[in-house]
């Protein structure tokens, strides 16, 4: 079982940006890293100068490093770049926005979780035009997954196991509208986000966040008990999705579960410790998403939200 980190979905500082992937390089057990603005184009100048040493920098430390692609694109330049990366076969594009396809030109890449591939057919489909990893939506239960990874053994199949679930991208800028601002004129507010605004109800109780752009859970996933039955459907990697924790930490419990060195019970505790925002897993097992499954005995509850 491998495991990916996926890209940084939040608006950080270039240089806060910098150095968390150094470290990742230096000291997260991971062996696949995304990189790249995949939400926000807008947010783009400021990594760009650092992606360089970035991708050298994981690069000798032996990670699998992918580029990622942007999850929408509407604007001519945005093309233009998503052509540019495309046509740059230093390192393979995860692709989040199907326009990519054809730049690819039936190259070997990876498919990211904002691809909506839910069956077999469509899987096959794109291992047919060139994919041979595929990161499965967050939202799939376990018997789509196993459906899935069983009709296509070539690819490598991967399931989203931590961070706040993506849900939805758009057009428009709920950060620049909160704050009565055009979105070609947004100030770039959604850094004072680091790690998502939480969105509440009329009876203010928490169900979503939103970074700019994109919608994303209120919960962060956490599949770190799950790992057994996830191997057992065919995933053979983990998605872990960058929050403002220590996500070095994190990863280290991620592969020490996965190794047997440390119980999910256990892990789960100390997960708890490094992030403490509210954990789910409804999905995998055709629940709410805001759900958190666990197993006592063979009996599967559903823990009230806090």
């Amino acid at each position: 079982m491998q495991l990916t980190l996926g890209p940084v979905l939040y608006n950080w500082k270039p240089e806060e940006w910098r150095d968390f992937y150094f470290r990742i390089a230096d000291e997260a057990p991971v062996d696949n890293v995304v990189v790249g603005e995949v939400v926000c184009s807008k947010r783009s100048p400021f990594l760009d100068p650092h992606i360089p040493a970035v991708v050298e920098r994981l690069a000798a430390a032996g990670k699998n490093v992918l580029m990622g692609s942007l999850t929408l694109m509407s604007l001519p330049r945005e093309r233009k770049a998503m052509a540019e990366l495309a046509g740059d076969d230093s390192f393979p594009m995860e692709v989040n926005d199907l326009t990519c396809l054809g730049m690819l030109g039936g190259r070997p890449h990876a498919i990211g979780p904002f691809v909506n591939i839910y069956n077999e057919a469509t899987a096959g489909y794109f291992a047919t035009r060139g994919a041979t990893r595929i990161c499965l939506p967050p939202e799939l239960p376990l018997s789509a997954i196993r459906a899935i990874a069983r009709s296509q053994p070539e690819v490598t199949f991967e399931v989203f196991a931590f961070g706040r679930v993506p849900l939805a991208i758009s057009a428009r800028c709920y950060h620049a509208r909160l704050n009565k601002l055009s979105k070609d004129n947004c100030k770039f507010v959604c850094e004072q986000d680091p790690d998502g605004l939480a969105v509440t109800t009329l009876d203010d109780e928490p169900f979503l966040a939103m970074n700019g752009v994109q919608t994303l859970s209120y919960t962060c996933a956490s599949l770190l008990g799950d790992i057994d039955k996830l191997k057992d459907a065919g995933a053979r990697s983990l998605r872990l999705s960058p929050q403002q924790c220590d996500m070095v930490a994190v990863a280290k419990l991620f592969r020490d579960v996965i190794d047997g060195k440390v119980s999910a019970a256990d892990g789960a505790q100390k997960l708890e410790q490094l992030y403490p925002l509210r954990k789910s897993n409804g999905f995998l097992f055709s629940k709410p998403g805001a759900a958190f499954i666990t197993d006592s005995g063979d009996v599967r509850r559903i823990v009230p939200a806090a």
